[in-house]
């Protein structure tokens, strides 16, 4: 499938999943597990508090006070090393995000623009699951709670880096949140352009003051239909600084855009009724 052919994204309305290629664990895989009945009482996961560690059957692991919890494993910097950490700042929680590489920063972004995020747990708890060659441990890369109250545990790897080893692990971790009602999904890889799409929002992500009304000139100008970008803020009293209002809008998702083409001047904005079908 080309790019030209392959389907929209819509901005305004699109959720996670349609922004990420999520990779599914081989069956055998799944069978190097040891499921039983009282596998969620073997099983065990490890959190941290600031008071110190709390275990807890696998079964249990949703009524862990997840806010309450900080990050299993320590985030570490050195020279030299290969992979690159950092911090993220999310407007859904006000805050910074650890992460350990450039790919699970992205994830934090993703989530950040169309996951209703609540809160986000980076290296959330550790795993202790049974397998053919005997205990093993996983530690995951983030728990994203949401506003609904559900929960979702990713990992994040590259497909290309992904060993049969890993996909035991993966499929360790899908059994232990399928076990408490949470959604789970291995990030592998994104859609086309979806992700420099949402970095230039994301420009424009924090709360934006507009004395000069041109978030309402933006709307009113796409009262008539979708327009391009370039000439949508053209429509309005003062189009350099109303750049800066329409991927405001964008990432606040009250205006939409095709996440699936590089966004230009000739990327056709639509407003929210128009992209939702009204």
């Amino acid at each position: 499938m080309t790019v030209r052919d392959s389907p929209e994204v819509r901005s305004e309305s699109c959720g996670l999943e349609e922004l990420f290629c999520a990779h599914t664990s081989s069956e055998q895989s799944w069978d190097s597990l040891l499921l039983g009945p009282q596998w969620p009482r073997r099983w065990s996961g490890t959190w941290r508090t600031p008071t110190g560690e709390l275990v807890c059957p696998a079964r249990d692991l949703a009524a862990v006070p997840v806010l309450e919890c900080v990050p299993v494993r320590r985030f570490s910097w050195r020279t030299n090393q290969r992979h690159r950490p950092g911090l993220q700042f999310m407007v859904s929680t006000g805050r910074m995000h650890g992460f350990e590489s450039l790919e699970e920063q992205k994830l934090l972004l993703a989530l950040d623009f169309a996951g209703a995020v609540a809160e986000v747990l980076p290296q959330p708890f550790r795993l202790r699951f049974e397998a053919d060659e005997g205990f093993r441990e996983h530690v995951p890369d983030f728990l994203a709670v949401l506003r609904d109250g559900s929960a979702w545990l990713f990992d994040v790897r590259p497909a290309s880096l992904i060993r049969d080893r890993d996909e035991v692990a993966f499929a360790a971790a899908w059994e232990a949140a399928w076990a408490v009602g949470w959604r789970y999904a291995v990030v592998a890889g994104w859609r086309p352009h979806v992700l420099s799409v949402i970095d230039a929002l994301s420009a424009q992500r924090r709360p934006l003051q507009d004395p000069l009304g041109l978030q309402g000139q933006l709307l009113e100008a796409l009262a008539a239909g979708p327009a391009g970008f370039g000439e949508l803020v053209a429509r309005t009293s003062l189009p350099a600084v109303a750049r800066a209002h329409a991927l405001h809008l964008l990432w606040r998702r009250q205006l939409g855009v095709d996440l699936s083409r590089p966004l230009s001047d000739r990327s056709l904005v639509c407003s929210l009724a128009e992209g939702n079908g009204a």
